[in-house]
């Protein structure tokens, strides 16, 4: 059991909440301004820490260097529990504000599915020609849900 230290001097069990957040808090150390990404499934296991515990569809962007070093994390649109409104126009807006080289996309679906919808796939493709107009790469758009999807690892991008 993990116990937490309470202002007053007590102790409490630590709930899945705070296991969480403190793993977060680990992994976001791991992505600090300047880490170099060097092991997609890294990145896959740091969004899905990220992301997984929300009941509604997040979309976020993993802003990089040329040399795929974090610039920036960022949780760019929310939406409901089946879909999130992505606007090309606003990722390619704040790519070009962080002055990045390369992108990695990831969102949840909270229904624990880790598969790529067609939506998905349309958005990637919207999105990945946007950045491609300035130079910026998409790397990979993962998906979490009970498990990772890469869009990368299946040939997607």
């Amino acid at each position: 059991m993990l116990y937490i230290k309470k202002p007053n001097g007590r102790y409490r069990i630590a709930d899945e909440d705070d296991v969480i957040g403190e793993a977060t808090d680990i992994y976001n150390r791991y992505f600090a301004k300047g880490t170099a990404i060097t092991e997609p499934a890294k990145s896959a296991d740091y969004f899905k820490l990220k992301l997984a515990h929300y009941e509604h569809e997040v979309f976020a962007c993993l802003f990089l260097t040329n040399q795929h070093q974090v610039i920036s994390c960022e949780e760019m649109f929310r939406g409901t529990i089946d879909g999130a409104s992505v606007y090309p126009r606003e990722v390619l807006k704040t790519a070009l504000k962080h002055n990045a080289a390369a992108v990695i996309f990831a969102h949840n679906h909270p229904s624990g599915i880790a598969e790529a919808s067609q939506a998905d796939k349309t958005i990637t493709q919207k999105l990945k020609a946007a950045l491609n107009f300035v130079d910026i790469r998409v790397l990979d758009h993962i998906i979490i849900g009970d498990s990772t999807y890469s869009f990368a690892e299946h040939g997607l991008l």
